[in-house]
């Protein structure tokens, strides 16, 4: 029997699955609105306005059906209540890259990964070097512009 792979994210990541999945069942009803106005155009063999709705259907539907599944297998996890001295889901890091110059990151779920706010995902290769390391340490991480550098000066869980 295959088990349920939980998903790991904060709150934020979950109100944000949640909208999407809002927005796009609020979609459906346009949809099928465009399908009817588009056949009631004639032949649908030669019909771009149909098969562009159908289409624009077969995406939502199993974009829906993708965020229904993220959100069943959510396990939303508060990085205020915890704590340690190892990085995990949740933390926020402090490095120092080769120049000692700091750069912050926070461990994240997937869904809610983005590198620009300082977000990343705990299956990056920075997430990956990152987990269960202590500060002092120093992560070599390849990239594709080559192997980079890190030494972890702060963990904090905020």
């Amino acid at each position: 029997m295959a088990t349920v792979e939980k998903m790991p994210m904060l709150q934020m990541g979950y109100d944000k699955l949640n909208e999407q999945l809002r927005e796009l069942k609020a979609e459906r009803p346009l949809i099928v609105d465009a399908i009817e106005e588009a056949r009631a155009h004639g032949d649908l063999s030669e019909n771009a306005e149909y098969h562009a709705a159908k289409e624009r259907q077969g995406q939502v539907e199993a974009t829906i059906a993708d965020l229904e599944d993220k959100l069943s297998r959510a396990q939303i996890i508060d990085p205020k209540t915890l704590s340690g001295d190892k990085v995990v889901f949740g933390a926020t890091v402090t490095l120092l890259d080769e120049d000692d110059k700091p750069v912050k990151y926070q461990i994240v779920g997937q869904a809610e990964a983005d590198a620009k706010l300082g977000m990343i995902s705990y299956n990056s290769p920075l997430g990956r070097a990152l987990i269960s390391r202590q500060v002092g340490e120093e992560v070599e991480v390849s990239v594709p512009s080559g192997d980079k550098f890190y030494l972890i000066d702060k963990i904090e869980f905020i």
